[in-house]
């Protein structure tokens, strides 16, 4: 039995695809295409999801997609010539956002939450999921959507409203919320209402700094010049942060378990929060929680709803995407002409890669299968030993032309990560923030995002050994299994997929080394 899901045809698009042994493969359009903000079916995602499990379109029994979705005709009669023999199941996207949050958690009964700016005509929802049913307990419309608010703030604060919102969350933690009060009136949760928005601070009209209009700028008692300062920018970013993490719980209300998804849920400091207000003794996040989490979500949905499995399919690992083999790989760097050292174990390819990062050294790490979703865990990522005090200089300057209020993340064995950081389960895929314990502040003051907090991720050997192994290695060396990881990446395009796009972004930056498979290519 096999399902397809297919999400994000309006943007990030994905598909994901199950079988009887669980999630088979999961990929991102943009990964592959290497286009960001795709739109329309993702066939580079379904064709690579369906050759690495060896399944024809044909064999497909089930094709959910979830909304919105093109009223076309000719789009539908493209399905069915694809997929002939499936029975094609049509999700609502928020319902696809709440399976793909509670199904593959480990809880038998939930509180579920799902926050996006906005979906098939709602913005978010409140869920109360049990066994195999999930039904909505409170809605909310797009007026009010506080991912939208977001949004905007972010177009007001110079960035791409719906495309880099997450840069105001990290700016956040360098501002202080003087500007809270005006963002309260705004923004509300009210107990019969839910999240509701105050619209007479926008102008509908208005195409610049996120539609706020002169009511807005008056209540917060700032000029159009003063977004020139830096330090107002950053006020700005953390009161409006303050009051999504006082709002956004509060809509949750309380609980044992709660399950988490939606774009707003990117937001590790609103995760954080959650999870530090003490509503819920548990929280889990669906580390693919924007639009291309709805592949996954549509698919879980059609295989309890539709075809009545009563099967739970858990997400064991986030490494659900494309993998290369070693003959693939040479491939590609013989094509280029490229000189390389064969490490014949991978022992071999640990003491290598942790001597150039012993000495200071960049190191790109290609292995495995990819990641699915944003978040660089281990398989794609870029590593530097916090031991070198230019590191994330490094990194932020040389390597990701960033801005410098952008933290990279300390990779640690899970086993050994509460000697170094105070966290939580969500750790595992980055989803939440960690806080640094007090005689270890000075070692990570370069990747801490203000006094006390750090972007912890936290390995665990069943999920990816190699990078565990490389960290423990590390930790040999050094006497610190630590190291920042940030996405192997370039150039605002998404993480590297196949082993061209990582040659191409190795060579175009100032990466030192790259180990990819059992091959490392130097400078």
């Amino acid at each position: 039995m096999f399902v397809l899901g297919i999400g994000g045809l309006n943007h990030d698009g994905a598909a994901a695809l199950l079988g009887d042994e669980g999630i088979l493969a999961a990929m991102e359009e943009e990964k592959i295409t290497r286009n960001r903000r795709g739109q329309g079916l993702p066939i580079a995602a379904i064709e690579a999801c369906l050759a690495h499990a060896g399944v024809r379109p044909s064999d497909i029994d089930v094709l959910a997609i979830a909304r919105p979705m093109p009223a076309d005709p000719a789009f539908h009669l493209d399905l069915r010539r694809r997929f002939p023999s499936a029975r094609i199941v049509v999700v609502d996207h928020h319902q696809a956002h709440a399976a793909s949050a509670f199904y593959p958690s480990p809880f038998e009964e939930a509180t579920v939450l799902t926050l996006d700016r906005w979906g098939d005509g709602r913005c978010g929802a409140r869920w109360h999921a049990q066994g195999y049913d999930i039904r909505a307990e409170k809605e909310l419309l797009v007026p009010d959507s506080p991912a939208l608010l977001f949004s905007r703030l972010s177009d007001l604060l110079g960035f791409r409203g719906g495309i880099e919102d997450h840069k105001v969350q990290w700016m956040s933690a360098g501002g202080t919320p003087r500007f809270a009060d005006a963002f309260r009136r705004i923004l509300r949760h009210d107990a019969s209402l839910g999240i509701t928005i105050d619209h007479s601070y926008f102008d509908a009209h208005r195409r610049s700094e996120g539609g706020f209009n002169e009511k807005f700028f008056n209540a917060l008692g700032i000029s159009h010049h003063d977004l020139e300062d830096d330090r107002v920018r950053a006020d700005l970013a953390a009161a409006l942060q303050k009051v999504i993490e006082e709002v956004v719980p509060a809509f949750a209300e309380r609980g044992t378990h709660l399950c988490l998804a939606g774009g707003l849920m990117l937001n590790s400091m609103l995760v954080d929060a959650i999870e530090r207000s003490g509503r819920f003794e548990d929280v889990w996040v669906q580390p693919v929680a924007g639009n291309a989490g709805t592949s996954l979500g549509a698919a879980l949905h059609a295989w309890h709803r539709t075809l009545g499995r009563r099967e739970r399919i858990r997400m064991n690992s986030p490494f659900l995407g494309s993998a290369f083999d070693l003959q693939a790989i040479k491939q590609v760097l013989d094509n280029c002409k490229l000189r390389f050292r064969y490490l014949m174990t991978d022992r071999e390819l640990l003491e290598a890669a942790v001597e150039r990062l012993s000495n200071d050294k960049i190191v790109a790490w290609f292995q495995g299968r990819t990641e699915w979703g944003p978040r660089a865990l281990g398989n794609r990522s870029i590593f530097a030993s916090p031991k070198n005090p230019y590191s994330t200089e490094n990194l932020n300057v040389y390597i990701k032309h960033r801005e410098p209020f952008r933290k990279f993340a300390a990779s640690v064995p899970a086993e050994t990560a509460s000697t170094y950081f105070e966290l939580g389960t969500t750790a595992r895929y980055l989803a939440s923030i960690g806080r640094v314990r007090p005689e270890y502040r000075a070692t990570f003051s370069a990747a801490m995002l203000d006094e006390t907090r750090i972007r912890v991720h936290a390995v665990r050997q069943e999920d990816n050994r190699l990078c565990w192994e490389l960290l423990h290695a590390a930790g040999r060396a050094t006497g610190l299994p630590v190291l920042y990881n940030t996405s192997f990446n370039l150039f605002a395009e998404p993480l590297v997929n196949d082993p061209r796009s990582a040659v191409r972004s190795f060579y175009a930056s100032g990466i030192d080394a790259l180990f990819i498979g059992n091959f490392a290519l130097e400078k």
